[in-house]
């Protein structure tokens, strides 16, 4: 029997009784657990094999509810916890006390948003505690975008997945915080850099950083299938290259008629950029089953969700 369920009830008991449960949002899967145990916060980073240097984002039910986890709220932080909460926005600010330190690596600030998805929200309203919960997929795997994903990976290891559907978004919140008091981009997601800086003006971006990661997303390895990644900005050219292996392509909007593909994937026909967004996890947990010898992934145009979804490609593709 699955480890897949629409019982809320359930979730709630095992959350309470410091078990594990993933859950949906509108950007990906989550691996959740109780921020005020120490046991349930150990086997979120256990189970994942997440190094406990990586800190963790909270799940809050409400923006009201900010107030209880953080010490302090910057103007431009409450000006963009007003146009995007609840929704794929995380914000990195001063931790309470209250706020266990293995969440945040040590740090004396925390990653917290609003999902938006009903079914987490109606979750979190029937919990006395927030949740942590990063992507529900062990390190560097590429992120679950369905409870299908979820347990195909963990069916031995968790014990219930909440179902929720395939996830809107498609790829992690924008992560943003402050450093004297400016806003800066430690993580491109699905919110685009020209919406944030339509609320609160021109923001910096520090979206890399190896050692001691200023919030969670950061670590520069992240999001891979198995199967050797390649970027391409041209895939014509590039099938010539690897033309004696098993070739999946994964293409923006045009298909690539080309007897070299084994595969192909392309993620918006129409040219929508969120609705490629939306896809581009499910593309490559479909690619990655097939047994080949290669993806090519092609880049996207650099604008928009373009920037966060070649920012995951790069994360994913293979130095060869």
């Amino acid at each position: 029997m699955g480890i897949i369920s629409k019982d809320i009830k359930k979730a709630v008991a095992l959350l309470q009784n410091e078990e594990l449960v993933a859950i949906p949002t509108e950007t990906v899967y989550g691996l959740a657990g109780n921020i005020y145990s120490e046991k349930a916060i150990k086997a979120i980073f256990n189970t994942k094999q997440r190094p406990f240097f990586n800190p963790l984002i909270v799940h809050i039910q409400s923006p009201e509810y900010l107030a209880t986890i953080v010490s302090h709220i910057p103007k431009k932080a409450q000006q963009l916890a007003n146009a995007f909460w609840p929704g794929p926005l995380t914000l990195v600010l001063p931790k309470k006390d209250t706020i266990p330190d293995v969440i945040t690596a040590g740090k004396n600030t925390v990653a917290v948003r609003v999902p938006n998805h009903p079914v987490t929200l109606e979750l979190l309203k029937q919990l006395p505690f927030p949740l942590a919960a990063p992507s529900a997929n062990p390190f560097n795997r590429i992120s679950p975008t369905t409870a299908l994903h979820v347990e195909n990976y963990f069916r031995n290891t968790i014990q219930m997945v909440l179902e929720g559907g395939a996830c809107k978004n498609g790829i992690e919140s924008t992560i943003i915080g402050f450093e004297n008091n400016d806003p800066i981009i430690y993580r491109l997601g699905s919110i685009s850099v020209e919406d944030i800086k339509a609320v609160i003006g021109e923001i910096a971006i520090k979206n890399k950083k190896e050692i001691n990661p200023d919030a969670p997303g950061m670590l520069e390895k992240h999001y891979a299938p198995s199967t050797l990644t390649v970027l391409s900005s041209n895939i014509v050219k590039d099938l010539e290259k690897y033309r004696n292996k098993r070739i999946g392509v994964l293409s923006f909007k045009n298909r690539i008629d080309n007897i070299a593909i084994k595969h192909q994937i392309v993620l918006s026909e129409t040219g929508d950029m969120a609705e490629a967004t939306s896809k581009l996890y499910n593309a490559l947990h479909q690619l990655d089953t097939l047994h080949l010898d290669i993806i090519i992934a092609e880049i996207f145009p650099d604008y928009g969700l373009g920037t966060s979804v070649n920012d995951r490609l790069q994360r994913a593709a293979h130095t060869i």
